[in-house]
C-alpha cells in the first residue's frame, strides 16, 4: 500500500514506498531490533552541481574631497658641480671672401656745409676791437672794419661786435649788396677831420651802430655816393656845442652826393648836429621813421625824397624840412600841409 512520503532525501523516489515507512513496517513485524551492522564504504562524491549566479555588486560611492597638501619640505643642498668638460676642437675659420663687385656710380656731391671755426668765409666776417691776428671767423674775429671790407665778398655780411672803433681815415665802401651791421654797442669814433665812411658801391647797408666824434668836426659822419643803398637803425649825434644852432660847426649825418638814387634812411636817431642831413641837387630816395631834435633839420637841395612817418624830440630844431630855392614844387612837395601831416607835424621851411 503506497504511503506519504515524510522523507528529506532528496534522492528519495516519492512514487514508491517511503523508506520510513518500510523500515517503521520491518519494526513492526520482526522481532527486537539487532545490533546495527558497521557502515559501510562510502560511496563515491556526486558530481559538483552548477554554480549559482554571482551576486549583484553595489553601485561605487562618490570620491571623497580631496585633503589639504602639506607643506613643502627644505630644499636639500646642492650637490658639488661637475668637472667642466674639454674644449671641442675650434671650428673652420670663416669661409673664403668672395670676389668685390663692381664699384656703383657717384652719387650727386651735397650741399656744401658751413664754414668751421677756422675757415674763414668771405660771405661772414666778424670783427671784435682790440683782437689780435684774428682772421674774421667768430672764433678769431679781425681787430678793424677796414681789414672786413678787405676781404668781405659782395652780398657778404660783417657783423662787428661791441666795443669802440676809431676812426681817423675814410673808410671807403666800394662793393656791393655789403651788409655792415653793427651789434649793440658798438661804437664808430671819428678821431680826425675826414669822412669817416663812404659808401660808393651800391645796394649796401650800414645798421646799428652808434656814431659820433671826440670833437666836433666840419664834416658828415656818411657821405652816399651810390644808388640803392640803406641806413638803418643808427644813432648819430655829435659832441654838444655852446650857442646858437647856426654858429655851430658844420658836422652833419648824412649828405648825399648829386644824382645818386633811390637811397633810403630809415629808423635812425639824429642829435646835437648842425643838420641831420644835406640832401644834393638830383639826388632821390626816401626819409622815414626816423626821430630828430637839437639840430637845424633836414636840407633839401633840388633833390627828391619822400618824407613819412619822422618825428622830432626835445630840445627841437631850428627847422625840422628845409625846402632850398630851386627845389621843385611839384611832387613829392606840392602840398606843404600833407608833408606836415605825413611827419608828425613837421615845422617845414619852404625856401622855394
Amino acid at each position: 500500500m503506497k504511503r506519504n512520503c515524510f522523507c528529506d532525501n532528496p534522492l528519495c523516489d516519492k512514487n514508491r514506498c517511503c523508506c520510513t515507512y518500510i523500515i517503521k513496517h520491518i519494526h513492526q513485524s520482526s522481532g527486537g531490533t539487532g545490533s546495527i551492522g558497521p557502515t559501510g564504504p562510502t560511496g563515491p562524491t556526486g558530481p559538483t552541481g552548477p554554480t549559482g549566479p554571482s551576486g549583484i555588486n553595489g553601485a561605487t560611492g562618490p570620491t571623497g574631497a580631496t585633503g589639504l597638501a602639506g607643506a613643502t619640505g627644505p630644499t636639500g643642498a646642492t650637490g658639488p658641480t661637475g668637472a667642466t668638460g674639454p674644449i671641442g676642437p675650434t671650428g673652420p675659420s670663416n669661409g673664403v671672401t668672395g670676389p668685390t663687385g663692381p664699384t656703383g656710380a657717384t652719387g650727386p656731391t651735397g650741399a656744401t656745409g658751413p664754414a668751421g671755426n677756422n675757415v674763414v668765409n668771405p660771405y661772414d666776417l666778424y670783427v671784435r676791437s682790440n683782437t689780435i691776428g684774428g682772421i674774421g671767423t667768430q672764433s678769431s674775429p679781425l681787430p678793424s672794419i677796414e681789414e672786413a671790407l678787405d676781404l668781405v665778398a659782395n652780398n657778404g655780411t660783417i657783423h662787428v661786435y661791441d666795443g669802440t672803433y676809431p676812426i681817423d681815415t675814410t673808410t671807403n665802401i666800394s662793393k656791393n649788396n655789403i651788409t655792415l651791421e653793427g651789434k649793440p654797442n658798438a661804437m664808430i669814433l671819428l678821431t680826425a677831420n675826414t669822412v669817416p665812411f663812404l659808401i660808393s658801391g651800391s645796394g649796401n647797408t650800414i645798421k646799428g651802430f652808434t656814431i659820433t666824434s671826440d670833437v666836433p668836426y666840419p664834416v658828415e659822419f656818411i657821405q652816399v655816393g651810390g644808388n640803392n643803398n640803406v641806413i638803418r637803425d643808427n644813432i648819430i649825434y655829435g659832441p654838444s656845442q655852446q650857442g646858437s644852432s647856426d654858429t655851430w660847426v658844420t658836422n652833419r649825418g648824412i649828405v648825399t652826393q648829386g644824382g645818386t638814387l633811390n637811397n633810403w634812411i630809415d629808423g635812425n636817431i639824429f642829435y646835437s648836429l648842425r643838420q641831420s642831413g644835406y640832401l644834393n641837387p638830383s639826388s632821390t630816395g626816401y626819409i622815414t621813421h626816423n626821430v630828430v631834435f637839437n639840430t637845424r633839420g633836414w636840407v633839401v637841395d633840388g633833390a627828391l625824397f619822400q618824407f613819412s612817418g619822422n618825428s622830432w624830440g626835445e630840445p627841437t630844431n631850428a627847422v625840422d624840412i628845409a625846402l632850398l630855392s630851386g627845389t621843385t614844387s611839384g611832387v613829392p612837395y606840392n602840398s606843404i600841409t600833407e608833408l606836415q601831416d605825413n611827419n608828425s607835424n613837421a615845422n617845414i621851411s619852404d625856401q622855394r
